[in-house]
This record gives structure tokens, sequence and C-alpha cells, in this order.
């Protein structure tokens, strides 16, 4: 499992740009706070889980995680999937205390149910799987 921890310990600056390119109907780029609100909200509505991917393009983990989490954003097509860069949106990662990259934080009605640090899909899909397995229960 790998994670960084801050863009300026970082010895590869190939990358500085924005998040990569995400390969997925149901992943979401978040650019704004505006963008951010309004997709909680529509999730909220919608009775569905959030997962915010708090990422870095010029992180090694995040970026190696793309794929993986598109791939699973397509499975889990129950659940809103967001990327959001940690440099773009510095106040949104602050305010849920994103301290290393890439951070999944997992929502339900705009609160908090759990988060994984680290770029590491297999632990990524146990808890999909298990919020999948939560949110049918309450069905």
């Amino acid at each position: 499992m790998g994670s960084c921890w801050t863009k300026f310990f970082n010895s590869d600056q190939e990358d500085q740009g924005e998040v990569q390119n995400v390969d997925s109907k149901n992943v979401h780029l978040i650019t704004s706070m505006e963008t951010w609100e309004a997709k909680l909200l529509e999730a909220t509505k919608d009775g569905k889980i959030v997962i915010a991917n708090f990422c870095a393009p010029w992180c090694r983990p995040s970026k190696s995680m793309t794929a993986g989490y598109c791939e699973l954003a397509d499975k889990y097509t129950s659940m809103v999937f967001l990327a959001i860069d940690v440099d773009e949106l510095a106040e949104l990662s602050t305010s849920w205390e994103i301290k290393a990259t890439p951070t999944f934080v997992f929502l339900k009605d705009g609160r908090q149910l759990d988060k994984l640090v680290g770029a590491n899909k297999s632990d990524l899909q146990q808890k999909l799987a298990a919020m999948e397995d939560v949110t049918k229960s309450q069905s």
C-alpha cells in the first residue's frame, strides 16, 4: 500500500497538472465547491453512498489507483464516485482532514461512514462490498 504525504517530498515533478482523466461514466471530477455540494445533494436525494477519492496527479499511488477506481465505479453503479484534486480544492481536503493521497472517504447523507487511506484496490473493493451490503439491507 502506498500513499503520498505531501507534494513537497515528491521528487518526480513530471505530472503537475490536473487529476488524470478518468475512464468511467460513474466517476465525477470535482473542480469546485459548488460541484461538490451539488453531487452530495444529488446523492442524498437519491439515497446513494458517495465515495470521494482525494487524490493528486503528482502522487504515484494516486495515479496507480486511477484505473482500479474507475473499474470499481463501473462495478458499483448504485454508488456515486468522485475524484477531488487535493491541490485544486485544498480547503475541501483540509475540511475532511486529508493527510495523505489517495484517501477514500465514504459518505451517506453528507456524513462520513468510513475512510480508507492508501492505494490498495483490494481493501477498497472490500469496503465497497460492505457498503453495498449495508445499502441493500436498508432497502
